[in-house]
């Protein structure tokens, strides 16, 4: 079988723009080779202590009442005959029968709950949720939505990469027969929503005028910026949500929560042609009349829903889906505001609930039925609130951010609900992400305000409970008595105290590996099941993806700069003041740099006085900013350097190299 499922890191050169780019077939051989020569290395079983616990889950599950399978298959119209979907030069980037094998009862190593939503998750196809609307669905993380119009289609969200969207319209003109695509609507500012649209438009038809793109208010620039700063931060940490090298299988991947795995095409975009800037704004587009909904600050910082009037259809783009979404992201993102994620729902119920006869989203299958509707609009509505209120409720009586996640419990009312469990976003963390909206990261007790960083912690706490033998003795008693969260307290602080220490190494892998076939969230899975390979295994090694030109493009020049000014050692300046032009004569820009001594300073305008001036096409720039390519290269490509060389050098010798993959479950 040919895995989809390893997302992997991207390259924070040029921006790292989208942490979505992560994904790419590869098989486990590495690992599997390893595990053959040392068993030590192989996953274990799921334990006793497991097995309890996945009981446990079963019986406090909601009852089966058989909607959400009839609901995920009704419509179903036809797939590809060819589960793979390769690029130009035949990779697969996608491979729709990866989870073929995930039928039956769950197995041991898997939570039931978890289980049961890879099932339904796994259908794909095309499938008509309305008169003249379908979506295809599994062809990529998201689901692109199709609109019949007067004379074509209208598309919304065209996946992630250029090849699953390509591949997804190929299948609708080949069920429904052959149309053009008159305009494509972008829900939000995530990749997977954009991502693939080159695949079903050409750009000339769009500066033509043939081929509209709609997209909420400030989309170009949250497309653009969200993952510029932290870039290198949250490529790495990505890999540990999305389960980087991890192959599906019950010992390994269990998808994402709210889709299988990510496309490992090529990232494009688009610049939108339209802006919906408020909600009730309507639009007709080939004849179709629809109504938008804002809703960014929820899932994203840029967000519609869409309302279609004579389907009676309410796309709910990522703000209502089959899972709890997260409020703050584990990869790292800027955190959202759950009760203004609660207040679009209540919206949408008002303006749209007792209209809407399906609610469909850019992720997971729809719901049928004018009462479904409202009735899930409602209860996600109230499970957002809760969360937000409980928490801040706790928060209030001075409970500090773990007594509120290890004690707040959905309530029951609200866990009668599939779509309400945390198969993507936990309670647990979420709640965490609202107390870090209020008062951030102290707990206000002092003894958090500056502790040890983790490895003198680690190597105090293991010498303070009498060594390692100790540590490692504690943690094989917590194991037994199925306490993994002690047990992997007990051996991270070992792991941290003495990385080269196999024994700790490998019962930490053991410890988190049983957590991570306990969880019913996906993403906290393969976060756990990461951890536990690169333990045994060591770090990924795989080359990096590449990155969308068309994602380089659209980042403005001065966040670009931003982001350089945050790789400058200001010891390797000692002091020294300039100022230095850029001129991008392609772009009719001139950036000006001014170093202070301290810190890089970058403005949309020349300096006055500049030590040196540097000019060239951005691309050349980017190679030197962000790839730190060697000069003498860039200027026999035609970047060229005049006035002081010698200042220009002193700033190109003070940036750091873009940062690399770093260790996460060890120091």
């Amino acid at each position: 079988m040919t895995a989809m499922s390893r997302c992997g890191a991207i390259p924070v050169a040029l921006g790292a723009l989208a942490f979505w780019a992560l994904c790419a077939a590869q098989p486990a051989s590495a690992q599997s080779a390893a595990a053959n020569a040392d068993p030590a290395l192989a996953p274990k079983p799921a334990t006793a202590a497991t097995i309890a616990v996945h009981q446990a889950a079963a019986m406090a599950l909601p009852p089966e009442d058989g909607r959400d399978a009839e609901f995920a298959g009704r419509g179903f119209l036809a797939s590809a005959a060819d589960p793979v979907i390769r690029d130009a030069a035949g990779k697969a980037v996608w491979n729709m029968a990866a989870y073929d094998w995930v039928q039956g009862t769950a197995p041991a190593s898997v939570n039931p709950s978890l289980w049961r939503e890879v099932v339904l998750l796994r259908r794909h196809g095309l499938f008509e949720v309305a008169g003249g609307v379908w979506q295809v669905r599994g062809f990529d993380v998201s689901n692109m939505t199709v609109i019949r119009g007067d004379t074509g289609w209208i598309l919304v969200d065209p996946l992630t990469s250029r090849e699953t969207a390509a591949a997804a319209l190929a299948l609708v003109n080949a069920r429904l027969g052959a149309r053009p695509v008159v305009a494509v609507i972008y829900s939000h500012s995530h990749a997977d929503h954009f991502g693939g649209v080159r695949g079903v438009v050409d750009e000339a038809d769009v500066a033509a005028g043939k081929v509209k793109i709609v997209a909420p208010a400030h989309f170009i620039e949250e497309a653009a910026s969200e993952n510029v700063m932290a870039g290198a931060a949250m490529s790495r940490r990505s890999n540990y949500q999305f389960g980087t090298g991890l192959v599906p299988g019950a010992q390994g991947q269990m998808g994402s929560g709210i889709g299988l795995g990510v496309s490992g095409g090529t990232i494009t975009l688009i610049a939108p042609t339209d802006s919906i800037e408020r909600t009730g704004e309507t639009r007709t587009i080939d004849g179709v009349t629809m109504e938008f909904q804002i809703v960014s600050g929820s899932e994203a910082p840029s967000e519609l829903n869409l309302f279609l009037p004579a389907s009676k259809v309410l796309l709910s783009a990522e703000m209502s889906t089959c899972s709890l979404h997260n409020i703050l992201t584990p990869r790292g993102a800027k955190v959202r505001d759950t009760r203004a994620w609660a207040g679009f729902l209540d919206e949408a119920l008002r303006l749209y609930g007792a209209r809407s006869e399906v609610e469909i989203s850019s992720h997971c299958w729809p719901r049928f039925g004018q009462a479904e509707v409202s009735r899930m609009l409602a209860s996600q509505r109230d499970n957002y609130r809760a969360l937000h209120d409980q928490t801040v409720r706790l928060m209030n009586r001075g409970e500090s951010p773990a007594e509120i996640a290890d004690q707040l419990v959905q309530p029951s009312a609200l866990a009668a609900d599939w779509f309400n469990h945390g198969y993507y976003g936990t309670y647990s963390h979420n709640s965490k992400a609202v107390y870090q909206f209020y008062l951030g990261w102290y707990d206000a007790v002092p003894a958090n305000l500056d502790p040890w960083p983790a490895t003198q912690r680690a190597k105090r706490l293991v010498a303070a409970i009498g060594g390692t033998a100790k540590v490692l003795a504690q943690a094989k008693t917590a194991m037994k008595a199925g306490d993994y969260r002690w047990s992997s307290e007990l051996l991270s602080a070992a792991v941290f105290a003495d990385p080269t220490n196999q024994t700790a190494r490998r019962a930490l892998a053991d410890s988190y590996e049983q957590q991570g076939y306990q969880a019913e969230s996906a993403i906290w899975r393969n976060q756990f099941l990461v951890a536990a390979s690169e333990l045994r295994h060591g770090r990924n090694g795989a080359a990096p993806t590449t990155q969308s030109q068309d994602m380089i493009a659209a980042v403005p020049t001065q966040l670009l700069l931003d982001s350089a000014a945050t790789r400058i050692d200001p010891a390797k300046l000692a002091g020294r003041r300039m100022a230095i032009n850029l001129v991008m004569p392609e772009r009719g820009e001139t950036a000006a740099i001014e170093l202070t001594g301290t810190t890089m300073l970058a403005r949309m305008t020349a300096a006055a006085n500049p030590l040196a001036t540097v000019t060239a096409p951005r691309r050349l720039l980017l190679g030197l900013l962000f790839l730190k390519l060697p000069l003498t290269s860039l200027e026999a490509a035609g970047l060229k350097v005049e006035g002081d060389r010698t200042a220009f050098e002193a700033w190109f010798a003070a940036l750091d190299p873009m940062p690399g993959a770093f260790n996460i479950a060890e120091p």
